[in-house]
């Protein structure tokens, strides 16, 4: 243990502070490269989570002309379904008057 602190067995020709100074050097260096690891690690999650949004996404996108290509006829099936409301509202009127007697249908006079 003593080695590792630098009091014994240090190479020559420097100072056991010295010595010491180097391996905190060393082991902050470890530390720092231990978080940059992690940062990277993190990093690269994020990306590939990114990647895969990005190509729900674009599928999404490539699905929007399927799902509008049939919009020209919408307008065409409004009036359509105002025709099929006018003729309902012909047959409850009809109904209605030969139901409760009060009238004679239209035309019948």
């Amino acid at each position: 243990m003593a080695f590792l602190l630098g009091y014994a067995g240090g190479p020559d020709g420097y100072a056991p502070e010295e010595i010491t100074f180097w391996w905190v050097a060393v082991g902050m260096a470890f530390g720092v490269t231990l978080v940059v690891i992690l940062l990277l690690s993190s990093l690269v999650s994020m990306v590939r989570s990114i990647d895969r949004s990005v190509v729900g996404v674009r599928d999404t996108l490539r699905a929007i002309p399927e799902n509008t290509a049939n919009c020209a006829l919408i307008p065409i099936t409004a009036d359509r379904v105002d025709a099929v409301l006018a003729e309902g509202l012909q047959h409850h009127l009809f109904l209605t008057r030969v139901l409760t007697g009060s009238g004679t249908p239209a035309g019948k006079g």
